[in-house]
């Protein structure tokens, strides 16, 4: 809920003052998901409107709070409630899978949900459980179409993927790679996000650099998701892949029937709470 700030100024020699309105001061809580890091608001009375520029300046790690994204919780009817996902640029995104996974832990905070929750985002219906540990298992949406090229493979797990097979992940320069991939012709306007996977035994070390971050990131939901499947190749089958990122551990299982796709995909990992604070907006 909002709430006017006001500034009364006196005016000399006048019997009324000058009554300056500043800014509406609102609920903020940070969280993060293996250091994927968020801005979450709940917007259920839909008093918040936020443009692009004010998103931008909310995320901003120097003058504003500092997030990878921004995410407001609001209503949807037969839902438990409704994931709203914005870049650190300021544009609403496609699904986030560690946003998913700490909205989920949000509202269970706000007492919306117990141990399982029902929402929706911009790529359908999720469901989420919270597990007693509490880690979150996020529920993805099938993939039915992936494609295998030499060294890389591309897919899309609620957002596009690029999975670029490497030996060294450590030392790779993601930034100045990842940029260059996410910036190809053929990817454009909306471009791709862009993940460096080093195969480790059954494990996945993964490093990624998000579009609309336009930067490396400490850990993507749904690139790990993208990394896992990927892993599998025309493999069939059901499939549990743990993954190490720069931010922490998370996991990824899956069924495939056919060689191409991949159905029952949960994503499961911390969603940790940072602090709760106000912002005038």
């Amino acid at each position: 809920m909002g709430v006017l700030e006001v500034v009364v100024t006196p005016v000399q020699n006048n019997i009324s003052p000058i009554i300056n309105f500043v800014k509406m001061q609102y609920s903020f809580y940070k969280y993060h998901g293996t250091g994927n890091d968020f801005i979450l608001i709940d917007n259920r009375q839909y008093i918040l409107k936020l443009d692009a520029q004010q998103v931008a300046g909310l995320c901003d790690r120097h003058f504003g709070i500092g997030a990878d994204g921004l995410m407001l919780l609001e209503e949807a009817a037969g839902y438990d409630f409704r994931m709203v996902y914005y870049n650190s640029d300021g544009n609403e995104s496609t699904m986030c899978g560690n946003g998913g996974r700490c909205m989920t832990a949000f509202a269970h905070k706000l007492g919306l949900v117990n141990a399982s929750a029902n929402f929706i985002a911009i790529d359908g219906q999720h469901t989420a459980e919270i597990l007693q540990n509490g880690s979150v298992c996020l529920h993805m949406n099938d993939v039915n179409d992936m494609a295998f090229h030499d060294g890389y493979t591309i897919l899309n797990t609620g957002s596009p993927h690029y999975i670029l097979w490497v030996n060294d992940v450590e030392n790779i320069d993601v930034f100045t790679e990842g940029r260059a991939i996410r910036n190809q012709g053929r990817f454009q306007p909306s471009g791709i996000n862009v993940n460096f996977v080093e195969r480790d035994g059954d494990i996945l070390h993964v490093r990624t650099y998000e579009r609309g971050v336009e930067d490396e990131t400490l850990s993507c939901g749904t690139g790990v998701t993208a990394a896992a499947i990927a892993a599998a190749g025309n493999n069939m089958g059901s499939f549990t892949t743990a993954i190490v990122t720069p931010g922490g551990n998370l996991e990824v299982s899956f069924t495939k029937d056919t060689a191409h796709a991949a159905k029952n995909v949960i994503l499961t990992g911390p969603a940790t709470f940072v602090f709760q604070g106000n912002v005038g907006i």
